[in-house]
């Protein structure tokens, strides 16, 4: 029970170093993808990040265009 009990603070700091990370790595994404496709990589990563995290990737998603041959 006890291994248990030294194992909460380990897991709560994983969780929240993924979920601070998350955000960082889908700009990332974003910026390289939206580079791929023609388009302002910077204004994408921040479009990701400042507009409420995951409705600014769901708009990334939703409206980018095709990709360049």
């Amino acid at each position: 029970m006890q291994a248990i009990e030294a194992l909460g603070p380990a897991v709560m700091i994983a969780l929240l170093v993924a979920v601070g990370l998350l955000p960082i790595l889908t700009a990332f994404w974003a910026y390289d993808d939206a580079e791929r496709r023609g388009k302002s990589g910077c204004l994408v990563a921040l479009l990701v990040l400042f507009v409420s995290w995951p409705v600014g990737l769901i708009l990334w998603l939703v409206f980018r265009p095709e990709p360049r041959c």
